[in-house]
């Protein structure tokens, strides 16, 4: 009976691998027009900010023109500042048309504009309700549709809408919040499938409890530390790596990433 060898790896046989030219590991954004709602503070800010720092123009859309006005003249001139009420088409309508005049494109898309309003399903009020799916999933769509217009007559364009781990499992109180970005990442699939065809690919990122400033304020104390004993990391996410999760989707990288919804929740939904 012959002995048996152990598997040797020659290293011989391995051709030398090469980097496609079109994945940019650099992750330069370098000319490229990113339009993000809710610009002015939080997630969309510090996604705004990487943008800037990665050589992107950087169209800051937020209900609040004066909040956007500051940060877009803190990223400096290759930035601009737009009122957008993203519930309302007349408004969304408006400001993409302003983008495309500023700067004649708009390559990547950044849906960061949310509300978060919190009560027992039995006791959330329709108002709230409304309030939630118009600004998180309404507001979203039609952003996607006003700017997926312009990326479809371009050719090419990023989509990245910010869901949250809401849309993948239950959280007590969150019953719009849930909804909204369970539809949400719905949404993204859809035109993720509808749209890649055409050069424009579409997904999204899932946060857990991120430490914005009302992030903060609506987790502190044993409410957030309950949730952080739950997460595996044993923490809440930074606004920045957030930025770093939405940097790559909007890189030449992440060219072939499409319909994809990555979670960045310190592996809480894993469990």
């Amino acid at each position: 009976m012959p002995t048996t060898q152990p598997f040797a790896v020659h290293r011989k046989s391995f051709p030398t691998m090469s980097i496609n030219p079109l994945a940019n590991l650099d992750f330069s954004l370098a000319g490229k027009v990113a339009v993000i709602t809710g610009g002015a503070s939080g997630i969309g800010a510090a996604i705004a900010a990487a943008y800037a720092a990665k050589e992107a123009r950087v169209a800051i859309l937020d209900l609040s023109l004066d909040a956007a006005t500051e940060h877009a003249r803190q990223l400096g001139d290759d930035s601009a500042a737009f009122a957008c009420d993203v519930s309302a088409e007349s408004s969304v309508a408006e400001a993409v048309y302003r983008v495309v005049q500023r700067f004649g494109r708009i390559d990547i898309l950044v849906n960061s504009a949310g509300v978060a309003i919190l009560a027992p399903a039995e006791k959330l009020e329709l108002a709230s309700w409304n309030t939630t799916l118009a600004v998180n999933l309404t507001g979203a769509f039609l952003m996607c549709q006003k700017v997926g217009a312009v990326m479809l007559a371009q050719g090419h364009g990023r989509v990245i809408n910010l869901a949250s781990q809401a849309a993948s499992v239950a959280l007590t109180d969150h019953a719009a919040y849930c909804a909204s970005k369970s539809g949400l990442v719905g949404l993204t699939k859809v035109l993720a499938s509808e749209w890649a065809g055409r050069g424009v690919t579409a997904n999204t990122i899932s946060p857990t409890v991120v430490l914005t400033d009302l992030g903060r304020t609506a987790w502190e104390g044993a409410k957030g530390d309950q949730l952080k004993a739950q997460i595996p990391t044993g923490r809440f996410a930074y606004p920045e790596e957030i930025a770093a999760a939405a940097v790559f989707l909007a890189s030449d990288a992440a060219a072939m990433i499409n319909g994809a919804d990555l979670l960045v929740d310190g592996g809480y939904t894993a469990r």
